[in-house]
Order: C-alpha cells, then sequence, then structure tokens
C-alpha cells in the first residue's frame, strides 16, 4: 500500500502529488527538528554513501587492476578527477531532488517530450543493466575464487540479492543504509591491508596523480581511462541520489530545504571521499603488484586474486581481496536495485512491485553473463566486464546534460538554482566528458577499420 504524501508533496502542484518518488520510503527517514549540527548531519547521512558503492563497485575493479598493472600509476590522476566530477554533479543530482521535490528520471518526464523521454528512459536501462552485469560478475567470480563456486551458479545465486534488498527496505531505509556502511568499511580496511603487504612507491603514486598529456595520444590507456571515467561517475547514480535524498522528511520552507542540500552534500562528499580512496588503492596496489614484474598484462580480477599470494608473499592478501569484492558486489546490487526501480518509475510513470522491478533488472544482467560464461568461458568475463564500464561512459551525457539543464533552470529549481561557479564548472566538465566519447569512439573506429 502506498503511504501518504508527506508535506512536500501536498505542497507540490496537483499532478506531483501522488508522483513522488520511490513512494515505499518517501519522507520516512526523520530529521529532528532544533537538533545541533551533528544531530542532523547523522540523520542526512546515508544516501551519500549509497551512491557511493557505485564508485566501487565490480567494475572499477576491473579497470583499476588493468590500468594499474598495464600503466603504473599514471591513471591515478584519471580516478582523482573522475572522483572529483563525482562529487560535483552528485552535489547537484542531490541539490535538484531536494529543491524540485522530482528525481531526475521525473524532471526529464516533465520537460521532454515523449520519444525523446522514451529515447532517454532506454539509455538509462542500458546503463543500469551494464552496470548490474559488473554487479552480477563480480559477486559470481568472488564466489568462485572463495568457495569453488562455477561462475554460473554464481551468476544464478545473485538473483537472490533481491531478496535482502525487498526485507530490510520493507523495515526501514536506514537499514540499508547500515548494511552499505558497513560494507564500505570492510572493502576500505581490506585494501587497508592490501596496500600494507604491496609496498607502493610513495613517489610513484603522488606523481601518478599529475595528469599527463599521453593519456589522450595513447588508445588504449584512454580506453581504459575512459573505462575508469565510466566506472566511477556512474549514470544510475545521478537518478538514484535525486531521488534517496528525498527520504528524509525535512520541512517545506526555504530555510529546512537549503539547509537539507548543505547536509546532503557534505554527505555525498564524505561518502565519495572514501571511493576515492579504495579506488586509488586497487588501483596503486595493481600497480605495485604487477606493474613491470612481467605481469602487466594481467587485467582479470581472477588472475590477479591468483597472483596476489605468491608475488606479495602471503595468501592472506588474495583473501581479502576476494572478500572485498563480495562485499563490492553485494552492496553495488542494492544501489542498482533501487536505480532500476526509480528510473522506471520516474521516465514512464510505470509503478511495478518492487520485487517484481528488481529481479527484471537482475535478469537482463544475468543473461549476457550466462551467454559469455558459457560460450567464452572464465577469461571472458575480464574483457566483458571493462567493456561495460566503458558503455556506462557513453551513456554519461545522455545524463549529465539534463541534470546540469535541470539544476541550472530557475523555474525549477527556484531560489535554490545552483550557484554560477557550479554552473561554471559543470558545464565544461558535460561539454568534456561528451567530447571524450567521440574521441573514444573515433579510435576504436580506426582500429577496426585499421586506420
Amino acid at each position: 500500500m502506498t503511504p501518504e504524501p508527506d508535506a512536500r508533496a501536498e505542497a507540490a502542484p496537483a499532478a506531483y502529488r501522488k508522483d513522488v518518488s520511490l513512494p515505499e520510503v518517501h519522507g520516512s527517514v526523520p530529521v529532528p527538528v532544533g537538533a545541533g549540527f551533528w544531530r542532523k548531519l547523522f540523520a542526512f547521512a546515508g544516501p551519500g554513501y549509497l551512491v557511493a558503492v557505485g564508485y566501487m563497485d565490480p567494475g572499477n575493479w576491473a579497470t583499476d587492476i588493468a590500468g594499474g598493472a598495464r600503466y603504473g600509476y599514471t591513471l591515478l590522476s584519471v580516478v582523482m578527477i573522475s572522483n572529483l566530477i563525482a562529487i560535483l554533479l552528485q552535489a547537484m543530482a542531490a541539490r535538484l531532488g531536494i529543491a524540485s521535490g522530482r528525481d531526475l528520471a521525473q524532471a526529464c518526464r516533465d520537460s521532454y517530450s515523449r520519444p525523446v523521454t522514451i529515447g532517454l528512459w532506454l539509455l538509462a536501462e542500458l546503463a543500469i543493466a551494464a552496470t548490474d552485469l559488473a554487479e552480477v560478475l563480480g559477486a559470481a567470480i568472488a564466489l568462485n575464487l572463495l568457495f569453488g563456486l562455477p561462475l554460473i551458479i554464481g551468476v544464478c545465486l545473485t538473483a537472490l540479492d533481491v531478496l535482502v534488498v525487498l526485507y530490510l527496505q520493507q523495515h526501514q531505509f536506514r537499514y540499508v543504509e547500515v548494511l552499505v556502511v558497513l560494507l564500505i568499511l570492510g572493502i576500505a580496511s581490506a585494501f587497508a591491508v592490501e596496500l600494507f603487504f604491496s609496498r607502493p612507491s610513495v613517489a610513484g603514486v603522488l606523481a601518478g596523480f599529475v595528469p599527463t598529456t599521453r593519456i589522450l595520444r595513447d588508445s588504449e590507456m584512454l580506453y581504459i581511462a575512459l573505462g575508469i571515467l565510466g566506472a566511477t561517475v556512474m549514470p544510475h547514480n545521478l537518478y538514484l541520489h535525486s531521488s534517496i535524498v528525498q527520504t528524509r522528511k525535512y520541512g517545506d520552507d526555504d530555510a529546512s530545504r537549503r539547509a537539507a542540500i548543505r547536509f546532503a552534500t557534505i554527505d555525498s562528499t564524505v561518502a565519495l571521499s572514501s571511493a576515492l580512496f579504495i579506488n586509488s588503492a586497487i588501483l596503486v596496489v595493481a600497480a605495485a603488484t604487477f606493474h613491470g614484474t612481467g605481469y602487466q598484462d594481467i587485467a582479470d580480477i581472477s588472475d590477479a586474486y591468483e597472483m596476489l599470494t605468491p608475488l606479495l608473499g602471503t595468501s592472506l592478501a588474495s583473501t581479502l581481496f576476494a572478500v572485498a569484492l563480495l562485499f563490492a558486489g553485494q552492496n553495488a546490487t542494492i544501489t542498482g536495485t533501487l536505480a532500476g526501480q526509480i528510473v522506471m518509475e520516474g521516465f514512464l510513470s510505470l509503478r511495478l512491485r518492487p520485487w517484481l522491478r528488481r529481479l527484471i533488472t537482475r535478469l537482463i544482467a544475468i543473461v549476457p553473463a550466462v551467454v559469455v560464461i558459457v560460450a567464452y568461458g572464465e577469461r571472458g568475463t575480464g574483457a566483458l566486464l571493462v567493456l561495460s564500464q566503458v558503455i556506462l561512459s557513453l551513456q554519461l551525457p545522455f545524463a549529465v546534460f539534463p541534470l546540469v539543464r535541470f539544476a541550472s533552470d530557475r523555474r525549477k529549481m527556484g531560489p535554490f538554482v545552483t550557484p554560477r561557479w557550479m554552473r561554471a564548472l559543470a558545464w565544461p566538465v558535460a561539454v568534456v566528458i561528451a567530447l571524450l566519447n567521440v574521441w573514444l569512439l573515433v579510435q576504436v573506429a580506426g582500429g577496426l577499420l585499421g586506420f
């Protein structure tokens, strides 16, 4: 049964009142009135971490391992820049959701024609399918490494994850957030130990954070760099964040919304800093362990797992790697299924039962994963993971341009329209993302055609 809309929905135009985002949890997390800074910050903490898990999912692992093993620390600059872009765009997504009361998918439906809306929905679904594919494969690979389960069985078991999400969400959305934060802490702890074992070059790491034009000149490096960008700045996270910030029950007056935007921005910025650490750690461990040791062509998660023990001299390195991978896959499952629901309901105003929508999302990912495993075996999964992240990167402009446009529109945002400095950063970012994707297509096409 759909809950009664909260004060924000009642204050919205009549057409919106029965069309709130994620109605089953909308306004379900109370924000204490008159509380101090830290209590309010704690009340708003959570959505940023659900967003952050998308920035450390198994797709990131594949691109970070490939980048670190092949090019050493060079692509750390791409990880850093991607994370800064993510912080900017996620802050805009949170602002859009709080200021307008609409998630990004709903805002697209409000503003664009039906054909354009359908086209954007299909592209968003493609991005979510690519995301879920990486999560499914990552979790299946982890189960195979830890327990010896065949990949096909592991892939099929991931369909059961939807039951966990539904159980937690039915009881309280806060439980979902707590689970996510605990899994993030587990991943971060595992890679802190991995960094200790791998003993990377501090000078090399610092130099890696300095951007270089070599990335643009080398088509193979650019391919992996765009994979990192696609794995870090994920289209579905923009839809997700603009929705789940509305799970907080704040007032409808300007002061309450202004405070909500401030606390949501702090939440996402802190959470995404943890994603920067984890993504950088994955690439650094791969660079320190594989680059220049004769194993620079390792791009497969399973190969990385097998080689960590002999190269680092302890079996704990491989075990922690696989456990962290399992945590990452499970974590990303939660956000991917939520994003699927938000996108379908927002673009199409079509509400399915949550278990059915999430099962559909998961099956869309399971089918291609099974096909690749049957056709190419375990060796095909690494290339498929990297390809899934490049697909995500190609979808980015179709989410980023609408987001920047809506967040910059005073008619939608009212007094909370994004400030000029933010717009001055966001528009060039959107253009650069689009141009990089065009450059990638030219490079790939040239390679295929022999130019």
